[in-house]
């Protein structure tokens, strides 16, 4: 649903975009240059253009669908991105390592052979 709103987002800002180009400037009559303008709001044409009205509604859309791309791209985050990655740890390659050295076997007591050798 996300990928559709999106498409449809980059079209009605395309359509946006040349909707207000194509529109006549206020006040670009050649009146204008001699300080003749109209003093309306919506200048000589007046507001049913429809031009105007295209550009209203490419203008609702856009809001609407950017509305619900904002609030989707917040539903869509479920932690952060940093949560099942690990801290990197590099490991040095191995050397071949004798193998360790056996200690002599030391003469066991005859009454205790886990008492320790040296006692004060």
């Amino acid at each position: 649903m996300t990928t559709l709103v999106a498409a449809v987002h980059i079209v009605v800002c395309i359509a946006l975009v040349i909707v207000v180009l194509l529109q006549q400037g206020k006040g670009a009559d050649v009146g204008a240059v001699f300080g003749g303008s109209s003093s309306t709001v919506f200048g000589a044409s007046g507001a049913g253009n429809a031009l105007t009205k295209v550009t209203w509604t490419c203008a609702t859309l856009f809001f609407v669908t950017a509305i619900y791309l904002a609030f989707a791209s917040t539903q869509r985050m479920n932690g952060s991105i940093f949560g099942s990655v690990g801290t990197p740890t590099r490991t040095a390659p191995r050397r071949p390592t004798a193998p360790p050295l056996r200690k002599p076997a030391a003469p066991a007591s005859s009454t205790n052979p886990a008492a320790p050798l040296h006692q004060k």
